[in-house]
């Protein structure tokens, strides 16, 4: 095994052991990190999962955004560090400033879990890197508020950077432009609705999900 990763725990995560299984699988270490920690000098690459972080008072994400270990997140990520927010974790990347736009409830006014045909917009980032342009894969999603908002400007600079990392083939939420995950201009921070760490069993019904984390894995020195 090669290279090590935190997983993020708040009060509310959920998904963070189906997290830790998905990097074993791909040959990557990884620790569990409560989100009262300081530093994350240790680690080669962050993953957020999902789940209710704080319960979701407020707004997905809005408190922990004030989380400890958001300052170190953040200074890891603007030095260049993977970044990987899944779901809940997606959300808590646009509070923190990391990620342009917000998530906001689902079109439909319904929580919606079930398996998604998700295309492969960019492989520029540490999610797609490893992947073939334009292939389609299938996730998981369950979220209520999952319907990725941003202002046509914001969009607009969004395609001109090539940061539109996964669509929706049918958009089940509303998001603007499809989009099912983004990342920041410079690649290695990536925000996305569907759970890839749930599909990375066939008896399960896919294995797709192993491919964003290879991705991961490769861009790990």
């Amino acid at each position: 095994m090669s290279g090590k990763v935190a997983v993020v725990v708040f009060p509310g995560t959920n998904c963070e052991h189906d997290v830790v299984r998905a990097l074993t699988l791909v040959g990557l270490r990884s620790e569990l990190v409560w989100h009262g920690q300081g530093s994350l000098d240790d680690y080669d690459a962050i993953v957020i999962p999902g789940g209710f972080a704080h319960g979701d008072y407020l707004r997905p994400g809005a408190i922990a955004r004030f989380s400890n270990v958001m300052a170190a997140i953040i200074d890891r990520a603007n030095e260049g560090t993977p970044t990987l927010g899944i779901c809940n974790g997606f959300q808590v990347l646009t509070e923190a400033g990391l990620l342009p736009g917000a998530l906001q409830k689902n079109s439909g006014l319904k929580f919606i879990c079930r398996a998604e045909k998700i295309e492969v917009a960019s492989v520029a980032s540490i999610a797609s890197s490893t992947i073939v342009p334009n292939q389609v894969i299938e996730l998981p999603i369950n979220h209520f508020e999952g319907n990725y908002t941003i202002s046509q400007d914001g969009y607009e600079k969004l395609l001109e950077n090539d940061q539109v990392v996964f669509r929706y083939l049918d958009n089940p939420n509303g998001s603007i432009g499809s989009i099912a995950g983004i990342s920041n201009a410079a690649g290695n921070v990536v925000g996305m609705m569907p759970h890839p760490e749930r599909a990375t069993d066939a008896l399960l019904g896919s294995t797709d999900g192993l491919l964003i984390f290879e991705s991961l894995k490769a861009k790990i020195s």
